[in-house]
């Protein structure tokens, strides 16, 4: 099966179905067996939805009339061979003749001759649409325009900074399990394997991979040795001033990134209870935990319903991961510009919200709660917590002192490429 095929059909997933591009990509049975394609499909299916917004609208002006909706798989073709002339160094003919070849697999071989003159007219008029899409930053940037207003309205200085750096390519970051070898020793162990990285700041088990690699070509990952796990995501165990003989919980823990660093961070901890609502992702949580060796309290089920899972015992640490509109991490899943809406921004908010009050109640007298979203949008952030505080008068700000992130009074905020990062906000809160 060809390469483009599978990505137009993994792009359809993801409009049809609502699907995330990570699920569909980890799901598709043709792109499992892609074998050497796999990179070029990932590039085509990650790069057409970075730039989604930019290809619809140069496809609407070269078509004389709207495709059908029943049609919609030959848009999304259509959309892949644009993104292919336009960002990938493929040489044009070559995309033209798969393309319109594709039309056959897809069943839509009437639509040959319309695909061949859409991307061969591209071709002569590419630079008759850069004015048009340079003068509008929606456009040039490729986001829709509630994200951009949001951003625009809530870092007025930075927006323009984080629309471009949402485009970029992400940076690989590992974390070196400190319980099996140190940071130090591990980047020999990179060195003999012929992977180049270097030590980060701010994480003290960070790595960042000059080239990203698959997990597969990582000394000791089926080991246990070493986790891949962005860097700002790596800041929050820190927070938490993990000692011996505490009761930790971690909440909205899949996929287990950050319960596997608090085991790592802190061996002597009394326990650890993960809850994840979902049963897939409590699955991959598992898994996550098992591959390391590492052991918590696992509990499938929905936080707010907290007569199901809390046994009245109260928690010296709360690790609060909340669900988010993930605008921070938009470089790495820029399906995100796609697929969120304003309405399940303010959803998610309310959430957000109730997950707070609901954890309160179970954290001890002199206890720490972590609040942290991979959002940028204050509404998530700053601005939730400051009416958190403003409600509850035994919740005091604890400062985050800190060399990384914006200060908002409330918390510290890194944006998007900030520190080579992705967008994260945290909060530490202490029951007074």
């Amino acid at each position: 099966m060809s390469s483009r095929l599978i990505a137009t059909q993994i792009i359809e997933q993801v409009f049809e179905s609502k699907a995330t591009l990570t699920y569909a990509l980890r799901n598709s049975e043709s792109f499992k067996q892609a074998g050497n394609d796999k990179a070029l499909i990932q590039e085509i299916c990650y790069g057409t939805f970075r730039w989604y917004i930019q290809l619809e609208y140069i496809l609407n002006l070269l078509l004389e009339k709207r495709i059908k909706k029943k049609d919609s798989r030959l848009k999304y073709l259509m959309i892949v061979g644009l993104y292919q002339l336009r960002f990938m160094r493929i040489p044009p003919h070559a995309v033209v003749s798969e393309t319109v070849n594709t039309c056959k697999k897809i069943k839509m071989e009437w639509a040959k001759n319309l695909v061949n003159a859409i991307l061969r007219r591209y071709i002569r008029e590419a630079d008759i649409f850069n004015p048009d899409i340079d003068n509008d930053k929606g456009l040039d940037s490729s986001h829709p325009k509630w994200i951009v207003d949001q951003i625009r309205r809530d870092w007025p200085e930075e927006w323009k900074k984080i629309l471009d750096a949402n485009n970029q390519h992400p940076p690989m970051y590992l974390r070196v399990n400190e319980q099996r070898q140190s940071r130090e020793q591990y980047l020999i162990k990179m060195e003999q394997a012929g992977i180049a990285g270097q030590i980060t700041p701010y994480s003290k088990q960070g790595i960042l991979l000059e080239k990203p690699v698959d997990v597969d070509q990582l000394p000791g990952f089926n080991k246990g040795e070493v986790s891949v796990q962005e860097l700002a995501a790596q800041l929050s165990v820190e927070l938490l001033d993990l000692k011996p003989e505490q009761t930790v919980l971690d909440a909205c823990a899949a996929p287990g990134g950050k319960s596997s660093h608090i085991l790592e961070s802190q061996a002597k901890i009394k326990s650890l209870t993960v809850i994840e609502k979902d049963p897939n992702r409590a699955k991959r949580l598992s898994e996550t935990l098992s591959r390391l060796d590492l052991h918590a309290i696992t509990k499938v089920s929905d936080i707010n319903d907290i007569e199901q899972w809390w046994d009245k015992e109260l928690y010296d640490r709360i690790l609060l991961d909340a669900p988010c509109s993930a605008t921070g991490v938009i470089r790495r899943h820029p399906d995100i510009k796609i697929l969120r809406t304003p309405e399940e921004v303010k959803s998610i908010n309310t959430l957000q919200m109730q997950l707070l009050e609901t954890l309160w109640q179970t954290l001890k007298p002199q206890g720490l709660l972590v609040y942290i979203t991979c959002s940028i949008f204050k509404q998530e952030n700053s601005e939730l917590i400051k009416q958190f505080i403003d409600n509850n008068n035994d919740c005091v700000l604890k400062p985050i002192d800190t060399e990384w992130g914006k200060d908002t009074g409330y918390g510290k905020q890194i944006l998007t490429g900030q520190h080579n990062m992705d967008g994260f906000f945290y909060s530490c809160l202490e029951k007074a």
